[in-house]
């Protein structure tokens, strides 16, 4: 038995020996790159990592290009009327804690772009933000789906937000959307100065929205888990809560107010705005 771990532990340094120092580049950085034109007739900008400290910048360009500095390759791709972006790393898988740290991904991408984007990160972590809450980026469609690492994103104007999360952190900032749905089945989603319609599902972890302003409706749905919604204090709701289990509380007072076991409505303000909140299990706060 011995002998076959020793056997093993060779074979398995030789191939580590092997890849990091005669592929190239050994333990030291090395830089791949490599571009893709943005034509008129491209409709979305995919963005799928893993295992990569990565961040997205807007410049004054026409093309998407991604530079890697560490070990591995990086790939910039058009497939039909869609540009992808992807990370292959180096090296057995298990070895992959070691180079995280100092592996980078930097992907650039044309500031006038306001088409789709779609990002997905396996593990990780990435940041995507734009100058400033007052020149934010543009885009029609943007698709998130985190499965566990860290994600920010900063100052964003878009026509359709959605976020799915199984796992990780995601924090957001300065978010404005016409449509947004959060999915969070775990992990924690934190998200401050937000506006436009929400609809979030909460199946576990947790969830909490600052609202900047209050200019649409609102669906919360837990099942499991909690969700924060903070409001500003002008708000105009009528508030319409459902309690199978769990907890269902509400900060404002409410006009015309009906509270029993599995039941809140009410009013606050002009009572413009509908929001519909659904426990099936866990917690909702309106604050």
């Amino acid at each position: 038995m011995q002998r076959i771990l020793v056997i093993f532990l060779v074979i398995t340094g030789a191939y580590i020996g092997w890849n990091y120092w005669f592929d190239g580049d050994g333990l030291n950085f090395a830089r791949a790159e490599d571009s893709v034109k943005v034509s008129n007739g491209t409709e979305k900008i995919t963005v799928d990592v893993s295992s990569v400290a990565s961040k997205i910048v807007q410049e004054d360009r026409n093309d998407v290009h991604a530079e890697l500095e560490g070990k591995g390759s990086v790939k910039v791709m058009r497939h039909g009327d869609e540009i992808q972006v992807t990370v292959k790393r180096k090296g057995f898988f298990w070895f992959n804690w070691f180079e995280m740290d100092q592996t980078s991904l930097t992907i650039y991408i044309p500031e006038d772009y306001e088409k789709d984007m779609d990002i997905e990160l396996g593990s990780g972590k990435i940041a995507f933000k734009g100058n400033s809450a007052d020149q934010p980026v543009k885009l029609r469609n943007l698709a998130i789906n985190i499965g566990s690492g860290s994600m920010t994103l900063e100052n964003f104007d878009v026509e359709n937000l959605e976020h799915q999360s199984s796992s990780g952190e995601v924090s957001m900032d300065s978010i404005s959307a016409s449509s947004g749905s959060f999915d969070v089945s775990s992990g924690s989603v934190h998200v401050k100065n937000y506006s436009g319609k929400l609809d979030a599902d909460v199946s576990s972890g947790e969830l909490d929205i600052q609202m900047k302003q209050l200019i649409d409706d609102v669906d919360l749905n837990v099942s499991s888990g909690y969700i924060e919604l903070d409001l500003p204090n002008e708000a105009d709701f009528t508030l319409d809560g459902k309690i199978s289990s769990g907890n269902l509380s509400s900060d404002f007072s409410l006009k015309n107010k009906e509270a029993s076991k599995n039941r809140i409505r009410g009013k606050y303000g002009s009572g413009k705005f509908q929001i519909n909140a659904d426990v099936s299990s866990g917690n909702i706060k309106i604050k």
